[in-house]
């Protein structure tokens, strides 16, 4: 594969993970982390960047053995591998971040039940080589975590004025208390797959209506 086709490959991925087959928006996987931890926009963030690291760590280490794994305890193989690199992201967030583990919480091992990695194990880095795996974690990883953030955002902006926990919209602002609640979170996730949806839905409809018009337009040519 040459460098050029490789580079439209990566980025093609890239937009594949974070827009057009987003993991949680389009896809509607890993509910609920999305629901539990989007709370606070810090929150979002480490635990987006945590199964990030999960799923990059995972699809390379199950395309290395792809070709080894029985295909009849491949699910079992896979949460084995998951599960390992789990537990180191889960010491190294305590180590390092514990504000961020205190947080998190219970949300950190159940990474390894989260299916979105799972679903990339199996439908993408147990069929692939290395590189694209790697490619399709970051990517997959990243747009789970851009959902997070725009979830978070709206919840904690709401919910209690702040972002990142800074003031922002003034002291006379009084917090929507219910965003930060569990109702909150189901609002606000419905609320932003709709606005996903009809975004894919004008961006679909325009594409249609451009080729009806390139067809017709062929016709009057031939005609």
């Amino acid at each position: 594969m040459s460098e050029k086709n490789t580079s439209m490959s990566f980025f093609a991925q890239l937009k594949n993970g974070i827009i057009d087959n987003n993991p949680t928006l389009v896809q509607l996987l890993g509910m609920c982390p999305t629901l539990a931890v989007t709370t606070s926009v810090s929150n979002a963030i480490g635990m987006g960047l945590a199964a990030t690291a999960v799923l990059i760590c995972s699809n390379i280490f199950i395309s290395l053995l792809r070709k080894f794994i029985p295909s009849q305890v491949r699910i079992a193989a896979f949460i084995v591998i998951i599960s390992g690199f789990v537990t180191a992201v889960e010491l190294l967030i305590k180590a390092f971040f514990f504000d961020l583990y205190g947080s998190l919480g219970l949300f950190i091992p159940l990474i390894v039940v989260n299916c979105i990695i799972l679903a990339r194990a199996e439908a993408f880095a147990s069929k692939n080589k290395v590189l694209p795996s790697a490619i399709d974690g970051l990517a997959m990883g990243l747009g789970f975590t851009v959902a997070l953030i725009i979830i978070a955002t709206i919840r904690e902006i709401l919910g209690a004025g702040t972002f990142l926990g800074f003031p922002v919209l003034g002291a006379g602002y009084k917090p929507a208390i219910l965003f930060i609640l569990p109702p909150g979170a189901f609002l606000t996730l419905g609320f932003v797959i709709a606005a996903v949806q009809k975004f894919r839905n004008t961006k679909s409809d325009k594409e249609r209506l451009a080729r009806l018009s390139n067809i017709e337009d062929e016709k009057e040519g031939e005609e």
